[in-house]
């Protein structure tokens, strides 16, 4: 017998443990989830491009919160049910099967991950490079970081180093690293929020106008010129107005921003306690609910000092050059950044330059999510005989999957290139890098509806058992309303009625590359389905057993 069960063992994982070790605690999945839904980075550089929609901006970061609470529950309670590294791919795998699971999150975790990486070096040249070298004098160089194709992708190149050095050191050196950022982080946003506090428009104006001819060769009327360039550009969008039906088409938008604080799932197969439900809901949870109260006191700050009509009108300005609608640069030449636009009320250049640094941790401590998770996919992946063998092997020293890591740092150079010279219109797939994930978060939430009702002992057997509704599993009916808000999600950027988003069916470049992704994936699959066959390994077991630790 124990023969039969070796051979069996043999035949379908790669081997009896995945090497991961749970070096995390659940604090540090938190300030992971809390660096996931960035305010600083994802929240600053998505708000900017939002200049165009009717709907508030505060309403519709509140609301959506609201229903991504939905979400939080779902991914708390799965992880309590099956924490493993994978995440999506192994719960997906295991409900719905090893197709649907593979292609869903192959496609979401890793293909899509790599269009990120310009994205990612987007942020890190206008909040790092472009506000430093301008405040240190060096005025050539912050406008060459600021508005080159060549510049982003050489910051893209810089992003990949730094995150591959971050995975490669492994999980509990990456922890230390996101701690120290997020207090770094923390402290440098205060201050922020102390100079928008204390401070009133007329200083605010005074700095601009004094500040930005200095560092970047603004002309003096940078102020009035901006307001001119913006209403130019179309920005209309307000603070708090608007219906509620076009608040709801704000939201399509700013979940770019806010929709990730399940973004540590996959990594939970190393993380301290996680079987514990509450613990997981309120590490996830109260990254959410702290990154909407400060970007709700964030709103407000700015409307008090810089103005949300000034804000608005300096981004429609930005992003109208930016995407290529003018050739006529704006008014103030860098992208408006708010940590810098509160500092110029300062004529001290330590000052600026020491709270720009520090706001920079926000980046710093963000930056390995755009790899590290993904990784983890693609070790499930490899686990599970779909990939590679040499996929899934660990690096003993520091529980790294170097192979997985290398899988998409290379791929994310060749479409950081496309992104940065435009090739094939790929800037205008920046919101594809949102969709496609959703399309993998809409497949592990019919798999938690499900979960119930296809494993059932599994779900009896787990911590969420006790909690329900009217007599219906909690997991069951968080997933019909996330699943719902995601529906909605979806038709608008797919179909686009109103023409807001520009990457559904309108844009034959979006359509292509989404596609392509897609029947990428489906081939690896059916591939080595069928490879593994030939070697007498059945791949439908392996989705019929829970992967090993």
């Amino acid at each position: 017998m124990s023969d039969n069960v070796t051979a069996q063992d043999t035949s379908l994982f790669l081997r009896k443990a995945t090497g991961l070790v749970r070096s995390w605690s659940v604090f540090d999945a938190f300030i992971y989830a809390l660096f996931s839904i960035n305010l600083i980075t994802l929240g600053l550089y998505i708000f900017s491009q939002m200049y165009y929609l009717e709907g508030g901006i505060l309403p519709a970061l509140m609301i959506s919160a609201v229903f991504i609470i939905f979400e939080v529950i779902i991914y708390a309670s799965l992880i309590a049910v099956m924490p493993r590294a994978g995440g999506d791919y192994v719960w997906q795998s295991r409900i719905l099967g090893g197709g649907i699971g593979f292609v869903l999150a192959i496609t979401g975790w890793w293909f899509i991950l790599w269009l990120w990486v310009p994205l990612y070096a987007d942020m890190l040249r206008q909040l790092f490079f472009t506000p430093l070298l301008g405040i240190l004098g060096a005025q050539d160089a912050a406008l060459w970081f600021s508005q080159t194709p060549l510049a982003l992708f050489v910051v893209a190149i810089v992003t990949c180093a730094v995150v591959a050095f971050y995975i490669a050191i492994g999980m509990k050196w990456y922890s230390r690293i996101q701690k120290y950022c997020f207090w770094i982080g923390m402290v440098g946003l205060l201050v922020v929020f102390a100079f928008l506090l204390f401070g009133n428009h007329d200083s605010f104006r005074t700095g601009l106008e004094e500040q930005a001819p200095a560092m970047f060769g603004a002309d003096a009327d940078v102020y009035e010129g901006t307001l001119a360039a913006g209403e130019e550009a179309g920005a209309i969008s307000p603070l708090t107005g608007g219906t509620l039906g076009v608040i709801f088409l704000a939201i399509p938008y700013i979940v770019f921003f806010n929709l990730w604080p399940n973004w540590g799932a996959t990594l939970y197969g190393e993380v301290r306690g996680a079987t514990d439900y509450k613990r997981n809901f309120w590490g996830m949870g109260s990254a959410l609910i702290i990154t909407t109260i400060l970007g709700v006191v964030f709103f407000l700050l700015i409307n008090k000092t810089i103005t949300w009509d000034f804000y608005m009108k300096a981004n429609g300005a930005w992003w109208n050059y930016a995407w290529g609608y003018t050739d006529q640069a704006p008014p103030l030449p860098v992208w408006p950044y708010p940590a810098m636009l509160a500092v110029f009320m300062t004529k001290s250049r330590i000052i600026q330059f020491v709270v720009v640094l520090a706001m920079s941790a926000w980046w710093f401590g963000w930056s390995g999510t755009v790899f590290l998770s993904s990784t983890r996919v693609i070790f499930a992946a490899a686990f599970d005989r779909l990939l590679p063998e040499k996929v899934a092997e660990i690096e003993p020293r520091t529980r790294t999957p170097i192979v997985a890591l290398l899988l998409m740092v290379v791929p994310s150079l060749v479409v950081s290139a496309l992104f940065a010279w435009n090739i094939f219109n790929f800037q205008t797939l920046a919101l594809c890098s949102t969709l496609v994930i959703a399309v993998t978060y809409l497949g592990t939430t019919v798999a938690a509806i499900l979960l119930p009702y296809i494993k059932p002992d599994l779900y009896k057997a787990s911590p969420i058992a006790k909690y329900k509704i009217a007599g219906i599993p909690l997991i069951t009916v968080a997933g019909i309303i996330f699943g719902g808000f995601l529906g909605f999600l979806l038709y608008q950027w797919i179909i686009d009625p109103n023409g807001l988003y520009g990457i559904g069916i309108s844009n034959t470049s979006s359509v292509i590359y989404m596609l392509s992704m897609y029947l990428l994936a489906l081939a690896i699959y059916v591939g080595f389905r069928a490879y593994r066959r030939r070697q007498g390994i059945d791949i439908a077991k392996i989705y019929e057993e829970i992967p090993v630790e």
